[in-house]
């Protein structure tokens, strides 16, 4: 199992200081061993595209992925254009993760409309896909798309792309037509017996699709593990916010974020991990969840966490 690090948005920066602490997370991630970082597009915050176009030039080796950008907000055209783009700073090392995002989000604060979101989306990667075949004209046309255009950005790198599938057909789709999914709130129930099936099925007789699982992680005492995970559900982002996360649930045994999470001592959070590794999981991408009461404390949480998970790498 690949394992890196997902960060999210920063608040115990300042404005000024979030660009430069984002490069020194990846640098600090390269260095410590870790095969990936993951930036998800947080509504109002820092553009992820942006930021890892920025990381690809302070960096050398680690893959850059988003986890994910919503794709209402950008026209697969334009999509394809800043991915390329991205790609090329990156040098090659960039993953573009995308996915339908949720109601509360595209309808709720963007005021755009979220019916079919399935249907959006296969409409979507076809057009993506038609801009990443190569240099020159796009013509292509379906429900939601009428393109006639080019692309011109580069033909020196390749363009993987990964799709955030919770359902089952969304999983087919990501199976049949991408290189694999991004989760978020799966348990390890939820990903061997609801997700692996499915897109394993979808890929047949293509590569194996990666399956990257993003898990909050924090190193404590394991009688402090329990408050870790509501602590976890707190800052995260409860399930019931999305629908989409809610049928997701039903599917394991966990109810909310932080029932996914492993947190305790190291041989709580490495055997968690390999359940996570057991249950079909390629890739994870681990949210460290830094613990305490102040700044001072929570830096310090996040740095023993991250180094222990840099330590058991070899292992997992």
């Amino acid at each position: 199992m690949r394992v890196g690090v997902m960060v999210g948005s920063d608040k115990e920066r300042s404005r000024s200081d979030r660009l430069a602490g984002l490069i020194d997370d990846a640098t600090r991630a390269e260095s410590a061993g870790f095969h990936s970082f993951w930036m998800p597009q947080v509504p109002g915050y820092l553009d992820a595209m942006t930021a890892l176009t920025v990381l690809g030039q302070a960096t050398t080796r680690i893959e850059l992925a988003t986890a994910v950008v919503p794709i209402q907000t950008r026209h697969p055209m334009i999509m394809a254009q800043q991915a390329l783009t991205t790609q090329v700073a990156c040098g090659g090392r960039f993953t573009l993760g995308i996915g339908p995002s949720h109601h509360w989000i595209v309808t709720g604060q963007l005021g755009l409309p979220y019916d079919r979101p399935a249907q959006l989306v296969s409409d979507y990667l076809e057009i993506l896909q038609a801009a990443f075949a190569g240099v020159g004209s796009v013509h292509a046309e379906n429900e939601s798309y009428r393109v006639h255009s080019t692309i011109d950005v580069t033909d020196a790198h390749e363009m993987p792309v990964l799709l955030a599938a919770l359902g089952p057909r969304m999983l087919r789709i990501a199976g049949e037509r991408t290189a694999g999914t991004i989760l978020w709130m799966a348990d390890e129930r939820a990903i061997q017996d609801h997700v692996v099936p499915r897109i394993v099925a979808a890929a047949a007789g293509g590569p194996e699709p990666r399956i990257v699982a993003g898990v909050p992680v924090a190193l404590c005492a394991n009688r402090e593990a329990e408050k870790a995970r509501g602590y976890a559900s707190e800052v995260l982002g409860h399930a019931d916010f999305s629908p989409n996360y809610v049928r997701l649930l039903e599917h394991g045994d966990a109810r909310d974020v932080g029932d996914t999470m492993a947190a305790g001592d190291e041989a709580a959070i490495l055997g968690r991990l390999r359940r996570y590794q057991q249950a079909g999981v390629t890739d994870l991408a681990a949210r460290i969840v830094p613990l305490g009461d102040d700044v001072s404390a929570r830096a310090r949480s996040r740095r023993r966490t991250q180094e222990f998970l840099a330590s058991i790498i070899p292992e997992l």
